[in-house]
């Protein structure tokens, strides 16, 4: 049990620090960035909590750097536990007084690796969405004109070619210029995406644990990565078991029980990891259409196809993606190999 403890309140310029001990407020006190970094190094280690936010991972390997034993606790706790209003200092008390509760759920921090592989993931995520809207819009905006794609055309490139040579369409020189310019920032946006798939590629060569989680039914080099990046720090005792981690990803059952009776219903529409959750039950579904078209080699395709019998494609989807977040939570924490039960010939 800790006898001094630390909430410490992120903000982009300041950072409100309150000290607890003795059962009692010692300060809490507002600081620099300089001067946190300074206290961290001359403080005595002790235990150290911040609130979850952009820039807690940083302050989290700093603290632990430094020797502190340091957590982070989710910003929705901490705004149920604030007694007053919100300000600084109320909200660095809060995160002391999370510390108290029974059970609290602490937030797996990320190390460096994981956040650059997290944030080149983000920046291909941002590009795909630029491309495809710019793409649409260009569509669209054409087909007012009639002017239409198609495949026998080669394409909305061969299109807009056409359409910037014809002379008789009645397009102005100005309008002719914006579709032209719309067309190369599309190119040049692909371009990106495909530098930012040839980052991840090269970054699946360099971690051995996303390589292993490739051999997984339904990953890819993209799922392969997100769950490296939310259970690569299992070592920190945030999730004990398997299916903790698919609770928290999303894939379970959302449970409501009362008086002895157990009622559980869908997975629910919101996850606290929705982007991961919707890419691992694509890539899980994908991975069922594909055992389904086939005979049963290993025992998980079996059972994939006992249950797409019993309860559809999708289903099986969601079921399949659970136990590749459990399995995947093993091979992780115990540094193992993937290897499919094969069906006794």
């Amino acid at each position: 049990m800790h006898n001094t403890r630390v909430g410490v309140d992120l903000a982009k310029d300041v950072i409100q620090v309150c000290i607890y001990s003795n059962h009692k407020v010692i300060s809490n006190t507002e600081m620099t960035t300089a001067e946190f970094s300074l206290w961290l190094v001359c403080f005595k280690p002790t235990f150290i909590v911040f609130e979850a936010c952009g820039m807690s991972n940083y302050w989290l390997q700093a603290a632990r750097k430094a020797g502190h034993d340091a957590r982070l606790v989710s910003a929705k706790l901490v705004s149920l536990v604030r007694q007053n209003q919100k300000t600084d200092a109320n909200d660095a008390l809060a995160i002391v007084q999370t510390t108290f509760l029974p059970d609290v759920k602490y937030i797996s921090g990320k190390s460096m690796e994981q956040q650059q592989l997290q944030s080149i993931n983000r920046f291909r995520d941002l590009a795909d969405k630029q491309h495809t809207a710019l793409l649409n819009q260009i569509s669209a905006l054409l087909a007012e004109f009639n002017i239409k794609a198609s495949y026998k055309t080669r394409g909305l490139g061969a299109l807009i070619k056409s359409t910037l040579e014809d002379a008789e369409n009645n397009l102005t020189h100005e309008f002719r210029e914006a579709l032209n310019v719309a067309w190369q920032q599309c190119l040049v946006i692909k371009q990106s995406l495909d530098a930012y798939n040839r980052c991840l590629l090269n970054s699946i060569e360099q971690h051995a644990e996303c390589k292993r989680l490739l051999k997984l039914e339904g990953v890819g080099v993209i799922n392969a990565i997100n769950l490296y990046v939310a259970l690569g720090c299992c070592d920190l005792g945030v999730f004990k078991k398997g299916k903790d981690a698919s609770a928290c990803i999303g894939v379970t059952p959302i449970q409501h029980s009362s008086g002895g009776k157990v009622k559980l219903g869908s997975i629910g529409k919101s996850s606290k990891n929705s982007k991961l959750r919707s890419q691992l039950i694509l890539g899980a579904m994908s991975a069922v259409r594909q055992m389904v078209k086939r005979p049963a080699v290993t025992k998980k395709e079996a059972w994939v196809q006992e249950l797409v019998k019993r309860r559809g494609q999708r289903c099986a989807a969601v079921a399949l993606a659970n136990k590749t977040i459990r399995t995947a939570f093993a091979m992780l924490t115990k540094d193992t190999e993937y290897k499919a039960e094969l069906i006794a010939g």
